[in-house]
């Protein structure tokens, strides 16, 4: 019976600490890879184990068409090869592509083996401080001011409500932006956490409230970072 191995990546290219031993072992175990991107994931092999042979395994792209890739998944199953499926920057299906994959697995009724490795979201919410019980991620928010300040306070008001953990998260280079508009937007007893820098030498987690963060605005440009809010 073949094996679907979802393999965690780097969050950051410095922070091989956080991927266990047993990633290296699945990957090992694997005749072929679907990643996201090729180029990123073939560095981090290497990064592993300096002895793998990249050109040993059959290599397809989650880039390429759904009917290619759906198509190829299948016909290593039916072959009976294992398959260790990477995204980019943390796990495989959670806010990262993968589930389409995933789910043809479960539907063929073959053995899934999620792997231990970094997740931002989890990194994140662990170290804000705030409820862990109940959380919601919302992915990227609207990049319209007007939609986004909207969606904002929409988070905010869910929070309030359901006393939950709104989490969320920018490209790097628009941190900033997202952070002007949290500040403008959000009441000052909301509590903000800003997770930068996961699992490497940089990490930076910070949970204020509001109106403490208008006192003394970090600079995240360009930084990879999540974002989380709880209102009260």
């Amino acid at each position: 019976m073949p094996v679907l191995y979802l393999i965690p990546s780097l969050l950051h290219e410095e922070g091989l600490d956080a991927i266990p031993a047993s990633v290296l072992t699945a990957v090992k175990d694997s005749q072929v890879i679907f990643a996201e991107n090729e180029r990123t994931t073939r560095r981090y092999l290497k990064k592993l184990d300096k002895t793998i042979v990249i050109d040993d395994y059959e290599w397809f792209s989650m880039e390429t068409s759904e009917q290619k890739m759906v198509h190829s998944f299948r016909k290593k199953l039916v072959e009976g090869k294992n398959i260790a499926l990477l995204s980019e920057a943390g796990c495989p299906g959670i806010a990262d592509p993968g589930q389409k994959l995933i789910r043809i697995a479960q539907e063929m009724n073959i053995v899934v083996k999620p792997l231990v490795g970094p997740n931002s979201i989890l990194l994140a919410l662990m170290a804000s401080g705030m409820n862990g019980q109940q959380f919601q991620f919302l992915g990227y928010l609207p990049i319209d001011q007007q939609e986004r300040a909207k969606a904002i306070r929409s988070a905010e008001g869910e929070s309030r409500k359901k006393n939950c953990t709104q989490v969320f998260i920018e490209t790097p280079y628009r941190n900033n932006q997202l952070l002007d508009a949290l500040l403008r937007n959000c009441q000052a007893e909301t509590r903000l956490c800003i997770a930068a820098d996961l699992t490497s030498p940089a990490e930076w987690i910070r949970t204020k409230k509001i109106g403490e963060w208008k006192k003394e605005i970090p600079d995240i440009h360009k930084r990879p970072a999540i974002f989380l809010l709880h209102a009260s």
